[in-house]
């Protein structure tokens, strides 16, 4: 699954050079997620494609203020203020609920 990732990154890199060639500003954080996160609901969806085997944690700064995302294999993203993913996950997010 290692160069899933890569894929998405090229297309979310793609996606704000598209924005800001439009708009001549960056993309705002919480669009940029929601289309990178309907490319990955898309090939959930599509026939003779396998759905992306990687979850992401997108940070951004929009005007005033820091942005956290994750977004999951099936599209689906929600944003914290603080969150943790992977291996040890659980521990992660024990150590944040308690600060």
């Amino acid at each position: 699954m290692g160069p899933d990732y890569r894929v998405l990154v090229r297309r979310a890199r793609k996606l704000a050079q598209q924005y800001f060639l439009v708009y001549q500003e960056p993309i705002p954080t919480g669009q940029l997620v929601q289309r990178v996160a309907s490319v990955m609901q898309e090939y959930t969806q599509s026939g003779g494609v396998r759905p992306f085997g990687v979850s992401l944690l997108i940070a951004g700064w929009d005007e005033d203020r820091p942005y956290l995302f994750q977004s999951d294999p099936s599209g689906a993203y929600f944003a914290w203020k603080a969150t943790a993913m992977g291996k040890n996950y659980v521990n992660g997010k024990t150590f944040l609920e308690k600060r």
